[in-house]
């Protein structure tokens, strides 16, 4: 038999798939019986999000971003003109 063979009987999806009966995952089962006794509040589908701060402007994380990388060649150049070699 060739490996495709014996994956092909190892793992038989179309045989899994036509099952009658099919077994509710451990976590289902799990959530099922913590209901059962104690059941979830009820909850919108999509709650509307917390409020959140204010954004700045996309400018201000532009410049200072700018800043930061013309600070840092600054930087190396003049680490660069203090070197000997």
């Amino acid at each position: 038999m060739t490996e495709r063979d014996d994956w092909e009987l190892e793992f038989d999806h179309r045989w899994a798939n036509s099952a009658e009966h099919k077994e509710p995952s451990a976590r289902a089962r799990m959530l099922a019986a913590r209901w059962k006794e104690n059941p979830p509040d009820p909850a919108p589908f999509r709650a509307d999000p917390e409020p959140s701060a204010p954004r700045r402007s996309s400018w201000v994380s532009t410049a200072v971003v700018l800043g930061c990388v013309a600070a840092v060649i600054v930087l190396l150049g003049y680490a660069q003109m203090r070197s000997p070699y």
